[in-house]
């Protein structure tokens, strides 16, 4: 193999992983809590841009710019994250399923447009550049630096997967899946569904940050395209494909979806007229959105189901199929 390919695999498996972050923070939220958020977007945003002016250099006529370790910028982007999920949860946790998807694509839709206005502080629709990057003077030797980074990426799933398994099988994971699956009875219990679910949008919402803000300084560069709702549409890919409700299937299914994704603009590449690339290119969504549904259809429990729990289907898919779904914290108004 040569040294080219290698890095290419090294740089392929880092970008996935950045996903599979993502993929960690929304199955706290809707894997085991049942909270249908389709803002993640957003959330990832937020992050990426507050570690971005955590550490990057002054910059004329911008605020932020301060210069500060890596490590300050992915704690910055966490708490950021996670309290405005908290204060988004506080005010929309009670919605049905339907109506808090609504709610967070608004908010994500909401702080896209404003990352693209806030030129003074965001840089508007020219984003943040100069982004230090981890293991930032190996950048010169391609094979080095992006096996550095993999290794960090993989330290960092890795401690995120050790983490939210401890917690799935403590009693507040019991009772975040007690909630999904009947809230009346857990409540009769004296679970508060309010509260443990106001905790999971929060967490969940925190570990995208951190997503976000690894992405954001492995690439160096961020912008507003970055944050469309094409981004919340291949997270949620990846989670179902992999398994909703056990995370090493969301790990799973951020390497593959992403794997099909990178092999997929390989084939427009090749395949299209030089002058039709950029409108070829979006049969890559075409290819991830039949994988998506053939796995809805053959496989709705994903490739790695959650460990001996109920077979849940999205929201819209048991209504087209005509069969019931399990019942879901958020399904109250």
């Amino acid at each position: 193999m040569s040294l080219e390919l290698l890095a290419y695999c090294a740089f392929f498996l880092t970008v996935a992983l950045t996903y599979a972050v993502i993929v960690l923070g929304l199955n706290v939220q809707w894997g085991q809590t049942g909270l249908f958020n389709v803002g993640v977007a957003g959330f990832v945003a937020v992050g990426a841009y507050v570690s971005a002016l955590l550490t990057s250099p002054a910059v004329e006529g911008r605020v932020g710019g301060f210069d500060l370790p890596i490590i300050v910028g992915w704690l910055g982007a966490f708490v950021a994250s996670g309290l405005l999920s908290a204060l988004i949860g506080w005010m929309t946790i009670r919605l049905r399923a339907d109506y808090l998807a609504i709610s967070t694509f608004g908010i994500a839709v909401t702080v896209q447009l404003a990352v693209l206005n806030l030129e003074g502080i965001t840089g508007g629709p020219f984003g943040i550049s100069l982004i230090p990057r981890p293991f930032g003077d190996l950048v010169g030797r391609s094979l080095a630096f992006s096996l550095a980074n993999l290794a960090l990426l993989v330290a960092v799933v890795f401690g995120l997967y050790l983490m939210l398994q401890h917690l799935a099988k403590s009693p507040w994971g019991r009772a975040l899946r007690a909630i999904r699956e009947d809230e009346v009875a857990a409540e009769a219990l004296g679970k508060s569904p309010r509260r443990f679910r106001i905790e999971a949008f929060a967490l969940g919402g925190a570990i995208m940050g951190v997503g976000g803000a690894a992405q954001a300084h492995f690439i160096g560069f961020i912008a507003p395209e970055n944050y469309l709702p094409m981004l919340t549409f291949q997270v949620w890919a990846m989670l179902i494909v992999g398994g909703s409700g056990n995370n090493r299937g969301a790990i799973l299914g951020a390497l593959l979806v992403w794997a099909l994704w990178a092999a997929s603009s390989v084939v427009v590449e090749a395949l299209a007229p030089a002058g039709e690339q950029a409108r070829a290119a979006s049969l890559q969504t075409v290819i991830i959105g039949v994988a998506l549904c053939a796995i809805l259809l053959f496989r709705p429990q994903g490739l790695l189901p959650e460990p001996g729990g109920a077979r849940r289907r999205l929201p819209f898919l048991h209504r087209w199929r005509g069969t019931p779904a399990a019942t879901t914290g958020s399904d109250r108004t």
